[in-house]
C-alpha cells in the first residue's frame, strides 16, 4: 500500500472525522483542568488513614493508574496496586483505599470487583462520567469524582491519571507535585506545537516515526518511570493504528526477550523497536539500553531511540505519552483507517452481553 502525504490536511479531515487528533491536541489543556478538580475535590479525613491503595480499571481507564503507581514508585509511602480483572485481590479490607475508575462507568470487570469491594469496610472512591459504576456509588455514600469529557476512554487519559496524583498529594502519600504539572502542562503544549498535524514531515518526529512504523511491527521498549509509557505507546498503536504492537520491559527483558531475535529469521527485517528513554532512569539501565541496541543491530532488527522532555520525572513521562499518542494517530492515517472506532472490542462486549 503506498504511503500517503502526512503534510495533507485533507488527509486527517477524511479519516480523522470523529476528531481524535483534536483529543489529542487538547493533552496539556485537558491535563490542567483534570488537576484542578483533583485538588478541588473533598475527600474524607479518614482516607489519608491506610495502608496500601488498590485502583480498579481496565483498559485506558486503568493506565492512569499504572502510570501513577510507576512515577511515584519510589516515594509512596505506602503500596499502590492495580487490579485489572473480575475479583477483588483477597487483602483488600478496612486500611484499603479502593479507586474504581471506569470512563463509562459501566466496564463489567470494574463493576464486579467494586461490588465485592462494598461488601469490605475499605474506604472507597469512584472515578466516572456516570452509568452504574457512578450509581452504586452515589446509593452508598461513596465519593465520586465525576467529568464530563466526550471522547473515546483512552482519550481521556488526563481524568483518569492527574485525578489520582492529585488524591495521593492530598491524602500525604506523595509529596507536592504542583510544580512538577506545571512544567509538565508547559513541555506537553511546546511539544504539541513542535509535533501536531501542522507541523511538517521534515520537521516532526512523530510524523517521521510514524512512515518508519509503516507496514512494520512495532515493540515498545520502556523502564521504570517509563515502564507503563511504552504499555500505553502499545494499547495506542493498537486502539487508534489498528495494528499489532507488544511492549517490554527493563531489565527483564534482558533476561528472555533478547535471546528470541534470531527467529523465525524473516521477521528482523518486520520489526522496529522502539526505545524510550529517560535522563531519570539509572545509569546501569541506561547501560542496558545500549547494549540491547546492540543486539538488535547484530540481528538486523531496525530500532529507535525516543527521549522524554522536560527537567522532572513527570514532563519526561508524560511528552512521551503524547509522543507516542501522536504516533499512533499519524499512523492510523497512513493506514487510512479512522482511529476511533473500536469496533473488534464493541463486538466482544455485543458476544459478551447476549451470553
Amino acid at each position: 500500500m503506498e504511503s500517503l502525504n502526512l503534510d495533507d490536511p485533507r488527509l486527517f479531515k477524511r479519516y480523522d472525522p470523529r476528531g481524535m487528533g483534536e483529543r489529542i491536541r487538547e493533552m496539556p489543556v485537558s491535563c490542567q483542568q483534570a488537576w484542578r478538580m483533583a485538588l478541588d475535590f473533598n475527600l474524607p479525613a479518614s482516607y489519608s488513614r491506610v495502608n496500601k491503595v488498590v485502583i480498579l480499571g481496565m483498559g485506558g481507564s486503568a493506565i492512569g493508574g499504572e502510570l501513577v503507581s510507576s512515577l511515584v514508585a519510589s516515594e509512596a509511602r505506602l503500596p499502590i496496586l492495580l487490579c485489572r480483572d473480575y475479583a477483588l485481590p483477597a487483602f483488600v479490607d478496612a486500611r484499603t483505599l479502593v479507586i474504581a475508575s471506569s470512563y463509562s462507568g459501566m466496564t463489567e470487570e470494574t463493576i464486579s470487583a467494586f461490588e465485592q469491594a462494598l461488601a469490605t469496610g475499605s474506604k472507597k472512591l469512584v472515578i466516572t462520567t456516570g452509568g452504574r459504576l457512578k450509581d452504586l456509588a452515589e446509593g452508598k455514600n461513596i465519593p465520586v469524582f465525576s467529568f464530563s469529557y466526550k471522547a473515546q476512554p483512552r482519550a481521556a487519559l488526563p481524568f483518569s491519571f492527574l485525578p489520582v496524583l492529585g488524591f495521593l498529594q492530598k491524602l500525604g502519600f506523595i509529596n507536592d507535585k504542583s510544580e512538577d504539572v506545571a512544567e509538565t502542562i508547559e513541555r506537553m503544549q511546546k511539544l504539541s506545537q513542535k509535533i501536531d498535524e501542522t507541523a511538517s514531515l521534515l520537521r516532526n518526529p512523530a510524523k517521521q516515526l510514524a512512515q518508519r512504523l509503516y507496514g512494520h511491527l512495532p515493540l515498545v521498549y520502556g523502564a521504570g518511570i517509563l515502564s507503563e509509557v511504552a504499555h500505553r505507546w502499545k494499547t495506542q498503536l493498537n486502539e487508534n493504528s489498528k495494528a499489532w504492537a507488544f511492549h517490554e520491559v527493563f531489565p527483564e527483558l534482558n533476561h528472555n526477550a533478547v535471546v528470541g531475535y534470531q527467529f523465525p529469521e524473516e521477521l528482523a527485517a518486520e520489526i522496529v523497536v522502539v526505545l524510550l528513554r529517560s535522563d531519570y532512569l539509572p545509569e546501569r539501565i541506561q547501560l542496558r539500553y545500549q547494549v540491547t541496541s546492540r543486539l538488535l543491530e547484530q540481528a538486523g532488527v531496525s530500532y529507535q531511540f525516543v527521549d522524554g522532555e522536560g527537567s522532572r520525572p513527570l514532563s519526561q513521562m508524560m511528552s512521551l505519552v503524547l509522543f507516542g499518542d501522536y504516533t499512533s494517530y499519524y499512523l492510523a492515517m497512513l493506514y487510512r483507517i479512522d482511529p476511533s472506532p473500536v469496533k473488534a472490542i464493541d463486538y466482544l462486549k455485543e458476544q459478551l452481553d447476549k451470553r
